[in-house]
């Protein structure tokens, strides 16, 4: 019987941009990388409530949101970006350049296992 089962087509990124959920966090990305943190904090949040699919992407948008807050000064709101990032995706890591950071790395290290 397995003959007869169809592969699923591959997903490309034009497909994963067409979902609003997707489509937000890319662009909350870009914002985020242009250091617009307000709009990239709203796209952020909004791709979260929207639902994205992946929870890598998740996780993603919940640890930039935690850099965002982080950076304003508001290490408890960072805290729990970073706790919601590690429930949205188990293998939630900071690389090691995130992780020695000196605003949002102690944060972090505080909530390592």
């Amino acid at each position: 019987m397995t003959g007869c089962v169809q592969p699923s087509p591959p997903v490309g990124l034009l497909d994963v941009s067409a979902r609003p959920a997707e489509r937000a966090l890319l662009a909350g990305l870009k914002a985020y990388d242009d250091a617009q943190y307000e709009p990239a904090d709203r796209l952020f949040r909004e791709a979260l409530a929207i639902g994205l699919v992946s929870p890598r992407d998740r996780a993603e948008a919940h640890k930039r949101l935690a850099f965002i807050q982080c950076a304003a000064g508001r290490l408890g709101d960072c805290e729990t970006e970073f706790k919601l990032a590690r429930a949205a995706d188990r293998t939630f890591a900071l690389d090691k350049s995130e992780a020695g950071h000196p605003v949002w790395g102690p944060v972090y290290k505080k909530l390592s296992p």
